[in-house]
């Protein structure tokens, strides 16, 4: 009888706890949202000389290591001295530290703990600056008469020079030769030395926002703690325009050489505009000890996964995620299906001499992005350029249109000074006569020019360091296979690596050329079998004019970058990576980085994930699809692309199957692939949770932690109950387990393999297979209805693999523990009040429509107690 007594009040307690905390969460689903985050743009005025300038930072809170754009109005147009800056521009920075009061109308910080004066202190020939405007350099004068000058450091005497010093955060100030600080360089530094002023009195750049990972002695987003509260370290962006004014009101009397001083001068620091930068969290805020479910594989996921792990810390769920090729992470998940979960665009079994795994493998879309050519691209008109493009010199180029066979010479280093050294003065090295009479890069070729008429006025430096090729990323990747898959797609990008010339008589490199014949390596180049980017010409030589002693091959003309990420962030630095200068004095003698190209003249072009060029701020493409139109990554390209997805298990996209005029023929649809036999129960609810948030709230678009960063569109409704569909597989499946989990989950069996392209579950509606037309029994919503924050989002991932954001400030946070408390106590005093007797396992009711089916999981020991 006694326990009888005990197993009833254990049921009564857990099933009372449980539909408590159910109806908690029903009650936090079902109330208002709490209002998203709204634009965190921030307008300041300028002052003094500067009163009619206003400054516009597009984001100010929720950033990570990404882009945000500057922009300003009201300016005068800026002038030069020669090829250097002279007077009307803007110089820009990222500071730590708390507001000095100097300013009490426009909070900033200290002057000496400003990332600044990272300029070259070599071969400065081309840079625009004079050695002061660049630089922490001073002169110290008690009684400052003229800009640049500094009335606290240098020597004690009058026009003494000096330094403005470098306090990091940890405090170790260096006081002198801050140029070789070691705490940033040309290389690494953010600083915008030089942004131009246009005709009309505005402009505009993107800066670099860095975090404690790529700025740890600024420290920004780090935890802190004041008077007992922990909260990401913020930090300053800090604009110094710099006028044409003398101290005494007066225009500088000296037109023909510069006379701007350093920005963190006293004098100049006067006019300094500040504007308070909130950072997410960097490092992980899970907790400790939590147990964490591995998840790899496409670079297209990671934005998204690190966003999402922040709203799905706070739950206890801890997801780590590596970022492996797609072909590596289905060949590790199809030979051991313990690998946990992994983010694909195409099923396993797909790749060349692969089969799919024996068993079920579910496949849930959780994320539609695509991949980009993203570009940094200012204008330097010619001598002979029209007025109207002279008014532009500096500015961004905002577009380009691109075709395949464009794709296809670049990849395949086919432009003339690709292999640096080979033609000189039209003399052409042996084996590369086929290169003498090819344009020397993009800017010039014929093809490109006819589509962007606008660089026939411009000038650009062409080596390959700018347009003979594309900065790529190493390894084998479904993004590099969609790409050559495109190319292939096009038949004049095909007669071309085939070896007919174009329109203009461009020859492809024949070490890429798919026609044995031409090739001399005696085997043809396949692109419809490759997902990597290879470097096959062997072309060495000491670089023209270098004075160097060594050679340099194509992998040194043109290095790859470690991924598409890297990619998105060089470019937006405008740093090819090509160690063009050799230095004779080093030890020993060895090629340098000659750093960032120089303002005004950038031109750098890359292969990245949609999401990392949005998040740098960089430009993209405009790609011509399977219709003949030229169409950029937007959300409704993306969209109309995935529409036309095919095929057994994941559907793919493919760039001929994308037919539709508003196609984006890049698109790419990303699943979250896993075999749940292989895993334990316990994992697969884990991954479960995850596929759940992936389909509801982490589609709501916005830059705060767990939203959906730019650069992806959001799932359609019909994918998102896919996902949901899927998500039930995992949690119900009772096929064979070799996870040894001691039991599956209730339900029906599992389909092992899919019959279709929507091949499905035997299970209410569990999916297996990829996009299909099946719906979802649990009657999942629409799209998320949140409004998006940010307008969208500008730049977006969280740094760390789980930042956790805020508890919301309101009761509802209670409502789920208040309710499992509340529920324990009416579940043991149910036969007080004439409760029957509760049956398992227990189905409760969620907002739309969804069910949850509840099976207590207790210790052994406690389960003998409920046999009957």
């Amino acid at each position: 009888m006694r326990r009888i007594r005990v197993r009833n009040a254990l049921i009564r307690l857990l099933a009372g706890a449980t539909v408590g905390a159910l109806a908690g969460l029903a009650v936090v689903q079902t109330a208002p949202t709490a209002a998203a985050a709204t634009d965190s743009a921030v307008t300041v005025s300028g002052r003094g000389e500067f009163k009619d300038m206003k400054f516009t930072v597009s984001q100010t809170k929720d950033l990570t290591s990404q882009a945000v754009t500057v922009s300003w109005t009201g300016g005068t147009p800026t002038t030069f001295a020669g090829t250097q800056f002279n007077t009307d521009f803007v110089q820009i920075m990222q500071c730590w530290g708390d507001d000095d009061g100097t300013v009490p109308s426009n909070p900033g910080p200290a002057r000496t703990q400003c990332q600044y004066g990272a300029s070259p202190t070599t071969d400065r020939g081309s840079w625009p600056g004079n050695d002061y405007d660049d630089t922490r350099r001073v002169f110290y004068s008690a009684d400052p008469t003229n800009y640049g000058q500094d009335n606290r450091f240098g020597a004690g005497n009058p026009n003494a020079p000096g330094e403005v010093p470098f306090k990091p955060v940890s405090g170790d100030t260096v006081t002198n030769n801050t140029q070789n600080n070691p705490y940033f360089n040309r290389n690494t530094t953010n600083e915008v030395d030089f942004a131009r002023t246009g005709a009309n009195g505005e402009g505009q750049e993107f800066f670099e926002v860095q975090t404690a990972n790529e700025a740890p002695h600024l420290g920004c987003g780090t935890p802190v703690t004041v008077d007992g509260v922990t909260k990401p370290r913020s930090c300053w962006l800090v604009i110094v325009p710099q006028g044409h004014l003398d101290l005494d009101g007066k225009p500088y009397a000296d037109q023909s050489q510069v006379n701007a001083g350093s920005p963190v001068s006293s004098t100049n620091w006067k006019n300094r505009v500040a504007v308070k930068l909130d950072f997410n969290s960097v490092g992980t805020n899970c907790a400790l000890g939590a147990d964490e479910r591995p998840t790899a594989g496409s670079e297209l996921a990671a934005d998204a996964m690190t966003s999402w792990q922040a709203a799905l810390c706070p739950t206890g769920k801890v997801y780590g995620y590596t970022e492996m090729g797609e072909p590596d992470a289905r060949t590790r998940l199809g030979n051991d299906g313990s690998f946990g979960l992994a983010f694909t665009t195409r099923a396993l079994g797909t790749d060349l001499g692969t089969t799919a795994p024996s068993g079920t493998t579910s496949y849930a879309p959780v994320a539609l992005s695509g991949t980009v050519i993203a570009f940094t691209i200012e204008r330097r008109p010619k001598s002979d350029a029209p007025e109207s493009e002279d008014k532009l010199a500096g500015t961004k180029v905002e577009s380009i249109d691109i075709t395949p066979r464009l794709v296809a010479k670049l990849l395949t280093e086919s432009y003339r000074n690709s292999a640096w050294g080979a033609v000189i003065n039209g003399t052409a090295a042996k084996g590369y006569g086929w290169a003498k009479n090819n344009p020397a890069g993009l800017a010039t070729d014929p093809e490109f020019v006819a589509l962007n008429p606008e660089f026939a006025y411009l000038s650009v430096a062409e080596t390959p360091a700018t347009d003979t090729d594309l900065l790529t990323s190493l390894g084998h990747s479904d993004s590099a296979r969609a790409l050559w898959q495109w190319i292939l797609s096009d038949r004049d990008a095909r007669q071309f690596l085939a070896g007919v010339p174009d329109d203009w008589g461009m020859r492809v490199n024949p070490y890429y050329s798919t026609n044995t014949d031409l090739n001399p390596t005696d085997a043809a180049f396949d692109p419809s079998s490759t997902d990597d980017y290879p470097k096959s010409d062997p072309w060495c030589t000491i670089p023209p004019g270098s004075g160097a002693t060594q050679q340099q091959c194509m992998i040194d003309f043109h290095p790859y970058v470690d991924d598409m990420h890297a990619g998105a962030l060089h470019t937006r630095r405008a740093d090819g990576l090509w160690k063009s200068t050799w230095d004779p004095l080093a030890s020993p003698p060895a090629y340098k980085s000659p750093g960032p190209q120089t303002v005004g003249s950038r031109f750098l072009i890359t292969i990245a994930d949609a999401a990392s060029a949005t998040r740098y701020g960089l430009q993209t493409a405009r790609l011509r699809n399977a219709a003949g139109k030229f169409v950029g990554p937007t959300e409704s390209a993306l969209t109309s692309a995935a529409a036309s997805a095919s095929g057994k298990g994941a559907a793919e996209i493919t760039p001929s199957g994308a037919t539709a005029k508003g196609a984006y023929p890049l698109a790419q649809l990303v699943y979250a692939a896993v075999r749940p036999g292989k895993v334990s129960k316990a994992a697969r609810e884990d991954y479960a949770a995850l596929l759940r948030y992936a389909a509801g709230a982490g589609q709501i678009t916005g830059a705060d932690p767990g939203r959906l960063p730019a650069g992806y569109a959001p799932l359609t409704k019909k994918l998102r109950a896919q996902t949901d569909k899927a998500a039930d597989a995992l949690l119900h499946y009772t096929g064979p387990s070799s996870a040894g989990d001691g039991g599956s989950a209730d339900g029906g069996g599992t389909d092992t393999s899919g019959s279709g392209p929507s091949g499905t579950a035997g299970l209410d509606g569990g999916t297996t297979g990829g996009t299909g037309t099946g719906t979802a029994t649990d009657g999942s919503s629409a799209s998320p209805s949140a409004k998006a924050s940010f307008d969208g989002g500008k730049a977006l991932e969280t740094t760390a693999a789980g930042n956790t954001p805020a508890d919301p400030a309101n009761p509802l946070r209670y409502a789920v523990p208040v309710g499992a408390a509340l529920g324990a106590v009416a579940g043991v005093g149910a036969p007080f009040a004439g409760g029957g007797r509760l049956r398992l396992p227990l189905r409760v009711p969620l907002p739309g429509g969804r069910t949850v089916t509840v099976l207590p999981a207790l210790p052994q020991r406690l389960r003998r107690l409920l046999r009957p």
